[in-house]
């Protein structure tokens, strides 16, 4: 049971249920009774956060990951722990893995911890089949989950479009003349298939024929996709520009034409750090990770501050790109 059924239940306010909490004697002696006559028999542990930051709240945010040696997991978390700080919040970071019965535990562990909040980085969060897990957690806490779409109640999504991202990195590169694109991926999660999307449409858009040929799934490990792009490259020249849906997928790809002596446009995803130390330095679509971090806590704050209607279900910002040696900004990017 959550305050609110336990307000049902005595047919009082959530105020009142509060007061009898926080021992305030503002409280009749048999509305008091009553209020804690059903929390012994509910065995309701009171969550310190769903009573609001103002009601000995002990400010702690739940955060997880699947894996936080990712570049782009790792920088979230920074990011996030950054502006949670600010805030005079503090983070318990779990790195949950992939497997969905490893996520459901620690779902239930920060539940138990007391969480006011927890924040989900990236799309693994956001399962094929059934979210039932994260509705049922929704119920007791709100949920922020960062660049995934989960369109559930008391979850709120901040993300970037990556879709349309993919879709002008397509157009930057047709307008520069490239006819015959390379699409590179290793996941189908919701990120991936906003990416993959994004390539599609922009082929549409561009005029250019499907070629299924053209779209690979591979690996993030360097060496396999450096293998991958050689066998592509043997037989004939089949593509002539790259983009891959990470990073280090298109800095595998980098390695492959450097071997073979050629020089053609490659972009990444993610506007790593990689991407910098990448030689060439490697054009990246930067999914904004500066803003949603910051913009995921604002809505956090808002919510636990104000209440669940203070902020949107939905806060979608726009990708760009951000041009280095791999493919140098055109005259039409300014």
């Amino acid at each position: 049971m959550t305050i609110y059924d336990i307000a049902n239940a005595c047919g009082v306010s959530i105020a009142t249920v509060s007061r009898v909490l926080n021992n305030s004697d503002k409280v009749s002696e048999k509305t008091r009774q009553k209020v804690l006559d059903v929390i012994r028999q509910q065995n309701y542990s009171p969550n310190p956060f769903a009573r609001g930051l103002g009601l000995d709240s002990m400010r702690m945010i739940g955060l997880l990951c699947t894996d936080v040696s990712d570049a782009f997991y790792a920088k979230a978390v920074s990011l996030v722990e950054h502006e949670l700080k600010q805030r005079g919040l503090d983070m318990m970071l779990i790195c949950t893995g992939n497997d969905i019965q490893s996520k459901k535990k620690y779902l239930q562990f920060l539940l138990k911890k007391h969480v006011d909040a927890i924040i989900l980085i990236g799309s693994p969060f956001r399962e094929e089949e059934d979210n039932s897990h994260l509705a049922e957690t929704a119920r007791k806490v709100p949920i922020i989950a960062i660049n995934s779409l989960l369109e559930l109640p008391n979850i709120y999504s901040v993300l970037c479009d990556e879709a349309g991202g993919m879709e002008l990195a397509v157009r930057k590169l047709t307008n520069a003349g490239c006819k015959n694109i390379l699409y590179l991926y290793d996941r189908t999660n919701y990120s991936g298939q906003q990416k993959l999307q994004g390539f599609r449409a922009g082929i549409a858009r561009a005029g250019l024929p499907h070629q299924e040929k053209l779209i690979c799934r591979t690996s993030r490990d360097l060496p396999i996709v450096e293998e991958t792009v050689k066998r592509m490259i043997a037989p004939s020249l089949p593509f002539d520009a790259i983009i891959g849906s990470e990073d280090q997928i298109a800095i595998g790809a980098q390695k492959a034409l450097s071997a073979a002596n050629l020089h053609l446009p490659v972009i990444g995803c993610n506007n790593s750090v990689l991407a910098d130390c990448a030689t060439p330095s490697l054009t990246s679509i930067d999914n904004r990770l500066d803003i949603l971090c910051p913009a995921a806590v604002d809505v956090l704050a808002k919510i636990l501050e104000t209440g669940p209607d203070a902020a949107p279900s939905q806060t979608v910002f726009p990708a760009i790109i951000q041009y280095r040696d791999s493919f140098p900004a055109p005259p039409d990017s300014h």
